[in-house]
């Protein structure tokens, strides 16, 4: 019996001594490659969120990364469309083909300028309606495709918010000038947000968004006022809206003004008679009104006075120039009163020699004294020399100003300007025009000359007739200036071919 419990006992120990070899501790080098291992598994799970994440350009990269960051589930395909070196035949399959499958299913569009992934030069958003998370990740990646330079929403379902968001964006995108936002009517109407005095835009495209005569007003105002004036912007197109006779006179008050907008397209809306009138009055000359007039008064005094203190620094500067000269004469005939007091204890011959030197110094008072003035006029002359540079610069930014115009002129107790002439396209077509507002148009072409002078109008599709005596002379005045701008172009790309 003893030896039987002996034999357990040593049974026991020897499985209690296996247990602890096998549950031995790991030595230092197993817990570093432990640690190692860890640290990898960490690096390579998604750590990043959607405020962290850093753009790269590429938008085939980039947009769905952030859309996974965002909790989109379905993403969105990006659709690249490679750049002009392909041949025509591959770009007409590929247009059809991209068509085809865009219209089944919603994708991203991105035209490139080269080879390069991270050449995006032009973006679409086609027919199909984006919501607030998808928004936000384009709004994330545009600053960052670096060549973007068009931007087409086209049946989007934007909204007035992402409009506002949308202008704070584009104003860091440093090569985007044109935005094409179609198809999308607002009820707030904010369209005008994109034509701000600190925008960059230079083509804005607003067809078909149902612009009535409340949003014509607030781009009217967009486009100029008293106070601003948007100074970039080129382009216009708000055809296929609803916009009105009240909105063409709203539109027509922008004009006024505005002294960069050179094509405007109102076509396909209703306009009538009377805005046509008041548009056919901004490019002919017209007088200013009580508040133009006002502005212009306040602009002349604020350059009166910014011109004032120029003039009381110059005077303060002569009266300095004059304290100088006075105080280095003062030392001189101070020194000269001390030779004298020397001389007079000398001899009489010495004397005699030294009284003529006073004269002497008389003469060295005077150098000085002349030299002063030599410096004065010197100082006068590149002071007025910067006044005159001052002069020329605010003559040329005052020209921008028309308030300013110096070819603004007075007639029967009204200031008089001579009109828009930097609209040189205007597109009227498909309105509700009739033969009344025709003789206006007519007189202003005939005023306004031949050549480029004239602008390019287009009345087709209203309601007069095509054989109508007045639109029979207009289309003839078009014919003869489209004429000579073509024979002006071509003569001037025959100049540049032989430089």
């Amino acid at each position: 019996m003893l030896r039987r419990k002996q034999n357990k006992e040593k049974e026991e120990a020897l499985k209690n001594t296996d247990i602890v070899k096998k549950r031995k501790l790991p030595t230092n080098s197993q817990r570093s490659t432990s640690i190692h291992l860890k640290l990898k598994r960490d690096e390579t799970l998604p750590v990043q969120t959607f405020d962290e994440y850093r753009c790269s350009g590429n938008v085939e990269v980039d947009f769905p990364a952030l859309c996974a960051l965002l909790g989109i589930k379905n993403v969105l395909d990006v659709s690249v469309k490679q750049p002009a070196s392909v041949t025509c035949e591959t770009k007409d399959n590929q247009r059809q083909n991209k068509a085809a499958s865009s219209w089944c299913t919603p994708c991203v569009e991105v035209m490139l300028e080269d080879e390069g992934p991270h050449s995006a030069k032009h973006i679409k958003i086609p027919g199909w309606k984006l919501n607030e998370q998808t928004f936000q990740a384009l709004l994330k990646m545009f600053p960052s495709v670096s060549q973007l330079q068009i931007l087409h929403f086209w049946q989007a379902g934007l909204t007035d918010q992402m409009v506002i968001s949308l202008m704070s964006t584009i104003s860091q995108c440093s090569s985007l000038r044109v935005v094409m936002l179609e198809g999308n009517p607002l009820p707030k109407q904010t369209f005008h947000h994109l034509l701000s005095e600190d925008s960059l835009l230079t083509h804005l495209s607003l067809r078909n968004n149902r612009i009535g005569d409340e949003g014509a007003r607030l781009i009217g105002s967009a486009l100029s006022t008293t106070a601003s004036a948007n100074k970039n912007l080129l382009f216009l197109n708000l055809a296929f809206n609803s916009i009105g006779d009240e909105g063409a006179s709203h539109i027509a008050q922008g004009l006024r003004l505005n002294r960069t907008l050179g094509i405007l397209s109102l076509s396909n809306n209703q306009i009538g008679d009377s805005g046509a009138a008041r548009l056919a009055e901004v490019l002919g000359e017209f007088a200013l009104t009580h508040e133009e007039v006002v502005e212009r008064r306040k602009m002349l005094l604020q350059r009166t006075q910014s011109s004032s203190p120029r003039v009381d620094s110059a005077q303060s500067s002569a009266v300095h120039l004059t304290s100088v000269s006075s105080s280095t004469s003062l030392s001189v005939r101070k020194s000269s009163a001390k030779k004298k007091d020397i001389s007079r204890k000398e001899d009489k011959r010495a004397a005699n020699k030294d009284s003529q030197k006073p004269h002497k110094n008389s003469q060295d008072m005077k150098r000085p004294h002349s030299k002063g003035g030599k410096s004065r006029a010197k100082e006068q002359e590149v002071t007025s020399l910067e006044d005159k540079s001052t002069a020329l610069n605010e003559a040329e930014e005052e020209i921008v100003n028309p308030l300013l115009d110096p070819s603004l002129y007075r007639r029967d107790g009204q200031l008089l300007l001579p009109g828009n002439s930097t609209l040189s396209s205007l597109n009227l077509a498909g309105n509700r025009i009739t033969e009344k507002s025709l003789p206006l148009f007519l007189a202003l072409l005939e005023v306004k000359g031949e050549g480029r002078g004239r602008p390019r109008l287009c009345l087709q599709r209203n309601l007069f007739p095509p054989e109508c005596e007045c639109y029979v002379k207009i289309s003839e005045l078009m014919a003869t200036t489209d004429e000579e701008n073509t024979s002006e172009q071509t003569g001037e790309d025959g100049q540049e071919e032989s430089c």
